[in-house]
């Protein structure tokens, strides 16, 4: 298997950024703790929406992470792509809709 620039490896170390910056990692994991915590959500409908957030910022760490959270979670195939789909659409629309700051500029530049 060729090597590549993201080591699936590496995802074990992530609590190691602790070391080089002891005050901000450990608040940083306290947040996330928390953010993961049953709430008005489930444990489940936050790994499926972490999936999703992982596509769109194409995070390879967090899509392996939450691919398998989901799995332990009973998330479907079937509803991790919809989800990735949901995502994809939302990142989509937020480009194409940039597209008017575009027009407006051109409208203003050719007025």
């Amino acid at each position: 298997m060729s090597k590549t620039y993201y080591d699936p490896a590496d995802l074990r170390k992530f609590s190691k950024i602790t070391e080089w910056g002891e005050e901000l990692g450990n608040k940083f994991f306290d947040y996330y703790g928390k953010v993961f915590e049953e709430g008005a959500l489930t444990a489940r409908e936050k790994s499926l929406i972490a999936l999703a957030v992982a596509h769109t910022e194409q995070c390879p760490y967090c899509i392996d992470a939450y691919t398998k959270d989901g799995l332990q979670r009973g998330v479907t195939k079937e509803e991790m792509m919809e989800a990735i789909h949901v995502g994809a659409a939302i990142k989509s629309g937020a480009t194409l809709v940039h597209g008017v700051q575009m027009m407006n500029k051109v409208n203003k530049l050719d007025g």
